[in-house]
């Protein structure tokens, strides 16, 4: 492609407006354009780069005989609301109606309309496995659009369902996609963890994302180097440490005037923060509890809603603090509440802890669980740097990641409530256990510019990069180098190379800084040195360049 002639915008000062790296370079490459929050246009350059990341998912998924659809994303509400997923999507399913006042949806995700697929063709067991998957739009009105196309509000998603006749099928079926997936993944060039995570919304036996390694990452994923535990924070196990070996104290009233959060009260009372308790005040199943972490963890909404078996759980409002602790925001404590008691597990293990007294200005000194009466005890906070692998007792490390895919075992939840089933060997009828399996196309293309970028832009490797080689004239109107260029790149085209060709009438810094920000890895560089029938060939990743003859081009391209 002639830059002279195509479309081609780049903007040399960094975007107003995007938070992260890749979201910057995207639009200063003129690979991307906002259009509204967390909507973006995929101009020409950035439509190639995508193009080949859904090429190689489209290989690897073809390589274990996935068959491709496609679904439309305007569906009938009907289908959400008899999975009984439409008020667990709640405000972040797009919903419109048509002349006909019918309710549609825009699809967030397509569960419910492959098993409607798959009705027509599974009869018996001899129609399974069955594995499809399709490249398709997603929509979710997210309550907060970041990072560019890390989370956004309308993506490319590929997603992929396997239906098998029993769990075993279900293992060999999911076996092939994780294997897929992996192989798409180190293709593509990401450094990744693959992580234990929640079933969320899909609901399931299983869930394991691949998780981009990357600062910016939403996700905080837990690591041990010697077990080899990986797993989501969300679903992290926590120890429960030792019980405190010391004798009971008698309980005591103390005045803590201004003390409304756990710093306060420990400078005002010159403590150990780990001496303290803080009681936070939970709304689940619409009925209130009061939830106790040591002073410097935090709860674990997820681990929470299991244990008291919600869909979802949420802090309670001002008012709903107040009338329940009778007291001003801060000083909430145990020992009087009349709602149920949540408490942690490391929390069962102290004794003469600190905590509110539910009187505004006032805590209670050497508080023991024997003061109130606990309705459960349960493993419900984060874990923390501080904290051993609850597998092995080694240390633990944390890093961030962004979810570029995720595989679960969704079992028959979604055959059941849809009505799918098959004639067993038996001739009986039984529901066939379905594995649900997706890649962020674009989503891993942020990540992937997140790891691979400099100063100067984006360092692309040959395998996604919107072209193979960047050709550059330094001089459009000198008649030897631009003949030298024209022929070159005919040359390289004719030998199956992608060539981006920079025949602009621009200076020389212009066309560099250009060539820096999009980051084609090879690049040609024809200048004064044509008319000795020789180029410069640099390389973006490490920067290194030499002079050679032009009949040494091909034979010095790294591909």
């Amino acid at each position: 492609m002639k830059l002279s002639n195509s479309y081609f915008v780049t903007y040399k000062e960094d975007v107003k407006g995007e938070e992260s790296v890749s979201a910057n370079l995207l639009v200063r490459t003129g690979m991307v354009k906002k259009t509204g929050s967390g909507i973006y246009t995929f101009l020409p350059l950035g439509l190639k780069v995508l193009r080949k990341i859904e090429n190689i998912v489209r290989e690897e998924m073809n390589n274990i005989d996935s068959q491709e659809l496609v679904m439309p994303s305007l569906l009938p509400e009907d289908i959400y609301i008899a999975s009984g997923r439409r008020d667990v999507f709640g405000n972040d399913m797009f919903s419109l109606k048509d002349r006909a006042l019918r309710n549609y949806v825009l699809g967030p995700t397509h569960e419910e309309m492959f098993v409607d697929v798959a009705k027509d063709y599974i009869k018996s067991y001899k129609d399974m496995p069955l594995s499809l998957y399709q490249m398709a739009t997603k929509y979710r009105d997210e309550p907060r659009s970041r990072y560019g196309l890390i989370r956004t509000r309308e993506f490319v998603m590929k997603d992929a369902y396997t239906f098998d006749k029993d769990l075993d099928g279900l293992d060999r079926s999911y076996k092939l996609m994780f294997e897929a997936y992996k192989k798409i993944f180190d293709r593509i060039g990401i450094d990744y963890r693959i992580v234990k995570a929640s079933t969320g919304a899909m609901g399931g036996l299983l869930s394991e994302e691949f998780q981009a390694v990357c600062d910016i990452g939403e996700d905080t994923l837990v690591l041990c180097d010697k077990c080899g535990l990986s797993t989501n924070i969300e679903i992290c196990e926590c120890m429960a440490g030792e019980e405190v070996k010391e004798d009971k104290k008698e309980l005591e009233l103390i005045a803590t005037p201004n003390t409304r959060g756990i710093d306060d009260v420990c400078n005002f009372l010159g403590c150990d923060i780990k001496r303290t308790v803080k009681t936070l005040i939970y709304k689940a199943n619409d009925k209130l509890y009061a939830v106790l972490v040591r002073g410097d963890r935090e709860v674990n909404e997820l681990k929470l809603a299991r244990c008291l078996n919600a869909t979802d759980v949420e802090l309670s409002t001002l008012e709903e603090d107040k009338a329940v602790t009778h007291a001003e925001v801060g000083f909430a404590g145990p020992i009087g509440l009349e709602i149920p008691i949540v408490v942690d597990l490391e929390v069962a293990n102290m004794k003469n802890y600190i905590a509110g007294a539910n009187k505004t200005d006032y805590h209670y000194l050497n508080v023991n669980n024997s003061d109130f009466e606990t309705y459960i005890t349960a493993d419900i906070r984060n874990v923390c740097s501080d904290d051993n692998c609850p597998h092995c007792g080694s240390k633990l490390t944390f890093k961030k990641g962004i979810e570029v895919g995720n595989t679960f075992k969704l079992g028959d939840k979604y055959c059941k409530s849809l009505g799918l089933q098959f004639s067993d060997v038996d001739n009986s009828l039984k529901y066939p256990v379905m594995g649900c399996y997706g890649i962020g196309i674009a989503r891993t293309l942020a990540a992937y510019i997140e790891q691979n970028h400099d100063d100067r832009g984006i360092i692309f490797n040959n395998v996604i990069s919107p072209y193979d080689v960047e050709l550059i004239v330094i001089n459009s109107k000198d008649d030897t180098q631009k003949s030298v260029s024209d022929s070159l790149y005919d040359k390289l085209k004719n030998n199956g190379l992608d060539v981006l060709y920079d025949d602009r009438d621009e200076r020389p810094g212009v066309k560099f800084g250009d060539a820096d920000l999009f980051g084609i890895p090879n690049r040609i560089i024809v200048g004064r040195d044509a008319t000795d029938n020789k180029v410069e060939l640099k390389n973006r990743r490490t920067g290194e360049s030499e002079i050679i003859s032009i009949d040494e081009v091909l034979s010095k391209i790294t591909m």
